[in-house]
């Protein structure tokens, strides 16, 4: 390669894809550096990156693994649980979160939900920064309820994490499913 070629600075590639079992440990190490994410055993990254693939999403930049969300179909609802948002030091300032959430509302797997649910402490400012934003870019309402309770449910060792739901318009699931 000449001299002068090296000197040229590529682009960075950025690709949102499903995960597979091989990003377990990757997803792992992700999660563990993006505190105060509760960490899951490796194992746990694993079987979601297996069983769950249709619903979590692996944000790929340049071959590294910089974002990750895990979430599910809640049974038995048209409701899409997300459980984790995850995005590397390196990748903030990118849009990443909201750009994964979009994508994975935006897959046929979740066509039919009609609203995306998450949980989230009081405190944890940038999830609710997040949520926020994209229940304004897809146009959708966001409310939110107690929902796991200190004492009730966390035995006074976790604070209370507030069910927020976002309504999916009824035009961007058609406009998915068309």
């Amino acid at each position: 390669m000449p001299k002068d070629m090296q000197d040229i600075e590529r682009p960075r590639q950025l690709v949102l894809r499903k995960p597979d079992p091989t990003d377990g440990a990757a997803v792992w190490e992700l999660v563990r550096d993006c505190k105060p994410l509760d960490e899951n055993s490796m194992y746990c990254n694993l079987v979601q990156a297996e069983h769950f693939r249709d619903t979590c999403v692996v944000a790929d930049l340049d071959g590294d693994v910089v974002g990750w969300i895990s979430g599910h179909m809640i049974p038995n609802e048209d409701a899409l649980f997300v459980w984790q948002v995850a995005v590397s030091p390196r990748a903030r300032g990118l849009g990443l979160g909201r750009k994964m959430l979009t994508h994975l509302v935006e897959r046929d797997e979740c066509t039919d939900a009609t609203r995306l649910n998450t949980t989230i402490t009081r405190d944890n400012d940038a999830s609710w920064a997040l949520f926020r934003s994209l229940a304004r870019a897809l146009g959708g309402e966001l409310s939110d309820d107690p929902h796991f309770t200190r004492h009730e449910h966390f035995d006074g060792r976790h604070a209370t994490e507030h069910m927020v739901t976002i309504t999916l318009p009824r035009p961007a699931r058609q406009a998915r499913a068309a």
